[in-house]
């Protein structure tokens, strides 16, 4: 293969996304940050100050002096460290592309450089733009697939379910976010570029399956900080929906595991007894303060001590219970009216509604003929 060159599958988008064939993303690392490919390592050409200099430079003076400054900036020691890591990472997978916004210049350059070093690499065409062109259209075209929505009151294990059907996408899964006050997890939230490519590659990965129809939890448009990309957010406007009923004290034994019992535990385990405490009562306090003015602020003065008290007691015993005392009234006065509401709104398209395993079994038999 000549440098320059291409496979024969560089513009075969939905085989390197649905695939997680690897990238060698070249472009800086403040284009990175902003979106990229979860398959995608950024070994960038020029740093974050270069590429402004050479940007200034293009603007000032023209592509051709912007260039001869790259090759300035990039050169000597610099130039063989990056491109000692680009064979590396070349390599470690011979399966994989280079790519930069546009497939142009700067991947280019770098496929050259690799080829005078001896190794043949391949280039997205388009680059990362093209790549994400892909996405979006996808995407919409994949939203339009039937959808069912699975519902019911907070704990009641709707993304338990989701992670249990084949047909089905873990929304809070690909936002890294569990939805609600406290939905946040140990696993930042990503740019929403990144979530919305995670999504589709997720959607895609399960279109190769042949699956034509989607289950999703019934969320809102806004999961922690991400947004569901509009024509799936107004499909699942139309969707029926499968509600989930379980007793109360089913469901407050739920979120105590989730959000106290494990989430301490996951807390101590990834930054030890002591930091692991005070990131784990972090997270409560940031999860009550969010939703302040919602419960009032008296009323959340009065939940905030029960909290602060639960975590004293937590913190001298090792017992949990005490929270409960702030968890009922949150969900009793907050989390069960509020879904109560938004399901109200939707009550002309509620198909099924039963326990955990009645829902799943229909949805189940449901998903034989569904999309058909």
């Amino acid at each position: 293969m000549a440098a320059g060159s291409v496979r024969a599958d560089s513009a075969d988008y939905k085989y390197i996304l649905s695939n997680d064939v690897p990238l060698i993303d070249v472009r800086a690392p403040v284009e990175f940050a902003q979106g990229a490919f979860p398959c995608a390592v950024n070994l960038p050409l020029m740093t974050d100050s270069e590429r402004e200099a050479v940007g200034i430079c293009y603007k000032q003076h023209g592509q051709e002096a912007a260039v001869q400054l790259g090759h300035t900036l990039v050169a000597g020691e610099e130039r063989e460290a990056r491109t000692a890591a680009w064979l590396a990472y070349c390599r470690q997978h011979p399966d994989g592309y280079l790519c930069c916004f546009r497939g142009g210049l700067r991947s280019h350059l770098v496929q050259q450089w690799l080829h005078d070093a001896g190794v043949d690499y391949p280039l997205i065409e388009g680059g990362f733009k093209a790549l994400r062109q892909y996405v979006l259209t996808a995407t919409e075209e994949m939203a339009a697939y039937p959808i069912m929505l699975i519902g019911g009151n907070t704990g009641c294990g709707k993304t338990r379910l989701v992670r249990d059907l084949t047909a089905a996408l873990d929304l809070e899964g690909v936002a890294r976010h569990r939805g609600s006050s406290f939905g946040r997890t140990l696993v930042q939230q990503s740019s929403q570029i990144d979530f919305e490519n995670r999504l589709a590659i997720a959607m895609l990965k399960k279109q190769a399956q042949g699956i034509r129809h989607w289950f999703l939890e019934d969320e809102g448009r806004i999961i922690g900080s991400n947004h569901l990309p509009l024509p799936l957010y107004n499909h699942m406007q139309l969707a029926p929906v499968a509600v989930i009923e379980m007793p109360f004290d089913e469901r407050l034994h739920s979120l105590h595991e989730e959000y106290i019992d494990l989430m301490h535990a996951e807390y101590v385990r990834v930054y030890g007894p002591d930091e692991g405490w005070e990131r784990y009562g972090e997270y409560l306090r940031h999860g009550m303060h969010a939703i302040r003015r919602r419960l009032g602020l008296e009323r959340y003065a009065q939940l905030n001590g029960s909290l602060e008290e639960a975590l004293i007691l937590q913190r001298e015993t090792g017992d949990s219970r005490r929270h409960t005392d702030w968890l009922v009234p949150l969900l009793r006065e907050y989390y069960d009216p509020m879904y109560t509401y938004q399901l109200g709104l939707k009550k002309e398209r509620i198909v099924f509604r039963g326990s955990y395993e009645e829902v799943k079994s229909y949805l189940m038999t449901t998903s034989q003929t569904y999309g058909d």
